[in-house]
């Protein structure tokens, strides 16, 4: 018998507070956006030019966290038959946590002992462990911190447990179906993603799993060829196994990070294995729609060792990933067409091959794990169960345990009002809140045509840049706030020059902190060679700092713009002045210090010691900072030849490993 129950895990915590009051403007947005094509097959160059937004707007930045953790309870909901337990975070993207094989209690997933974010993800927090649901573009998707509907219904040989949300940059919705059959060894995950729109979508999706790195790890896929993409961001096709003379299914052949996408040779019977030097581990498979495979490495130079600490506690296991997607790489989008339905089914479960045979030649090893899939979850079960769930998508659920965002009933109530197309089935209401402080200007919005007016000091908590929602805010009454919001609408739709002259008429209306932030943001991006332009830019940051108080994200973002017109007197004279404390004003700090040649001083704050909480994934801001400095401090001792420079001060200031967060090779 299959049971589910609501509960709590407790654990160190780094929490998520207060969201940036400073929307995501264009810039970029992951990793693999904008990587060349050459040499690449026509299908997959074709799915990587498309779908990229400009933005991430409608969301908000999730940057209000720390390194500090607390003892504190995560809600999670329990699926257990006897023989796995899996473990759901509904407040976590419904990230898989735990998935336990009962019998010889053996955790098949990394499972991360803290809860500590930090900046991978399209909106900036991120952690690491389990299993990660990524939808609607290339990289983390924009929910993997943000709350899901969740509830239970009773389905055809157990409980099922049902996660959906309304994702408002592809304005898609989706749902998570986990079910325990009686007997079973592996947890199915039933996926459905539904366009309800008049038009296409890029769509995106890839389910990552991370499993532990043990020693002797090996990760076996169905596939002859692997695209290979590292952070010099070119993505190359190389053989499976061997990349350059090392066997890549062992992860800990890996130098540095990397990912490989395997081209799977069946698309019929896509699955990927992690086993370890036993030959146990976890296996993922799918009906035939989820049929890219993947695995990432962080690898062992120090960057990634770097990494893999600071996102967990420092001496814990590491770990890999293994994942699967609609596409062949994470660098594509697929268009998805108007008014249609994408279903798949995945499984999660424990494999057991001899470990002869898990570790001899490549064939050997896909011949072992693939006839152990094929007797546990043949592809006709998998294929036969997904055509049973056409029964059960839009089945209501009948005990609910956690809400989502109110963002799905708001969309609804819009799309009632303009008589569009409608997002709410029978299995994935949208109930709504009328309380809810973000949403409630916009459903004001939509029931009397005008925005509430608001103080300019006050910073906007949500923002709606949709078509639909651009219509509404085009008709109704203007005020700083309202054109506030019709520029970021205009930017988001790509229209940078429509979106300045509206943050113009915002600050002629009534100055803001945000307007002039957005002007700043967008000219400096504009400017490139234009001196002018900078100066603007500059000038809009200063006006934006003045107004903005100690806001940390506009301290540092003026002090870039000051930068770059060389007023690094000024940036300082600005960090001075704030009360504001964050690990990114103290990386301005230095570059100010050092580009004005006060080199001891910030050579004593590097030995003093800082960390930067939400460091992004892939920058190498710090390394860059440190060998600024350290080509000064060669400079100022002696007289060295131009082109030794560099490597003069590469070899007497080495770059410290609390600072060595680099992903690439140097």
């Amino acid at each position: 018998m299959t049971t589910i129950e609501s509960g709590a895990i407790r654990l160190p915590v780094a929490a998520l507070d207060a969201e940036s009051p400073l929307p995501p403007l264009p810039g970029r947005t992951d990793v693999h956006a904008a990587v060349p094509t050459e040499g690449v097959p026509d299908e997959v160059a074709r799915n990587m030019n498309y779908g990229f937004p400009t933005a991430m707007l409608p969301y908000t930045t999730q940057d209000g966290y720390g390194r500090d953790r607390v003892e504190a309870d995560l809600p999670v909901v329990t699926l257990d038959n006897g023989i796995l337990r899996a473990t759901v975070a509904p407040t976590l993207g419904g990230r898989l946590w735990s998935l336990v094989h009962l019998p010889t209690g053996r955790e098949l997933l990394y499972r991360n002992p803290v809860l500590q974010p930090a900046n991978l993800a399209l909106r900036n927090a991120w952690f690491s462990g389990g299993v990660e649901w990524n939808l609607g573009t290339t990289g983390h998707t924009p929910l993997t911190c943000s709350p899901m509907h969740t509830a239970e219904l009773d389905g055809p040989d157990g409980p099922i447990l049902r996660l959906w949300e309304f994702e408002r940059l592809r304005e898609v919705t989706y749902q998570l179906d986990f079910t325990l059959p009686p007997g079973s060894a592996h947890l199915y995950v039933a996926v459905r993603i539904v366009n309800p729109n008049n038009a296409t979508v890029p769509m995106y999706w890839w389910s990552n799993t991370a499993v532990p790195d043990n020693p002797g790890s090996r990760v076996i896929a169905p596939a002859a060829e692997s695209y290979r993409f590292s952070y010099e961001r070119r993505l190359e096709l190389v053989g499976a196994p061997e990349h350059r003379g090392h066997d890549y299914s062992y992860p800990g052949n890996a130098e540095h990070a990397a990912d490989y996408f395997f081209r799977c040779c069946d698309r019929r019977r896509p699955w990927v294995a992690a086993v370890d030097a036993e030959g146990v581990g976890l296996v993922q498979t799918s009906t035939a729609r989820l049929y890219g495979r993947k695995l990432f490495v962080w690898g062992n130079g120090i960057g990634g060792r770097r990494w893999q600490e600071w996102l967990t506690e420092p001496g814990t296991e590491g770990y890999l990933e293994i994942q699967a997607g609609l596409a062949h790489t994470q660098l594509e989008h697929l268009p998805m067409p108007a008014d249609t339905s994408w279903t798949w089914l995945e499984t999660y479960g424990p494999i057991e091959v001899a470990a002869a045979d898990a570790h001899g030649d490549w064939a050997r090893a896909q011949a072992a794990v693939a006839e152990v899939v094929d007797e546990e979850v043949s592809s006709d079960r998998l294929d036969a169960r997904l055509r049973e769930w056409d029964r059960w998508w839009d089945a209501p659920p009948s005990r609910f345990h956690l809400s989502g965002s109110n963002w799905g009933a708001i969309e609804q109530l819009r799309r009632d009002a303009a008589a569009e197309p409608t997002l709410t089935r029978p299995g994935t209401p949208f109930i709504d809140d009328p309380d809810d402080d973000a949403t409630l200007p916009w459903r004001t919005l939509i029931t009397t045509g005008a925005l509430p007016s608001a103080e300019p000091q006050d910073s906007p908590t949500s923002y709606a840049t949709s078509s639909g929602w651009r219509h509404l805010l085009d008709s109704a009454p203007t005020d700083w706030l309202v054109l506030y919001h019709r520029g970021l609408g205009h930017v988001a739709a790509g229209d940078t020059d429509a979106a300045i002259q509206s943050w113009q008429s915002s600050v002629a209306e009534q100055p803001s902190a945000w307007a002039h932030r957005a002007l700043g943001y967008v000219l400096r991006t504009k400017a490139t060679d234009d001196a002018e332009a900078a100066h603007t830019a500059a000038d809009h940051y200063r006006k934006a700092a003045l107004l903005a108080g100690d806001t940390w994200q506009v301290i540092a973002e003026t002090c870039d713009a000051l930068s770059a017109i060389d007023a690094d007197q000024e940036a300082l004279d600005l960090l001075d002045r704030t009360a504001a404390e964050h690990g990114q004003l103290t990386m301005r700090r230095i570059k100010a210090l050092t580009r004005l040649g006060r080199l001891d001083e910030a050579a004593q704050i590097f030995d003093d010691g800082f960390d930067v909480a939400n460091l992004r994934e892939g920058e190498e801001t710090l390394d860059t900072l440190w060998f600024a400095l350290a080509r000064r401090r060669v400079l100022a001792d002696d007289i060295v030849p131009a082109d030794s420079v560099e490597a003069e001060a590469r070899r007497r200031h080495r770059l410290p490993d609390r600072y060595n967060f680099r992903m690439s090779l140097d």
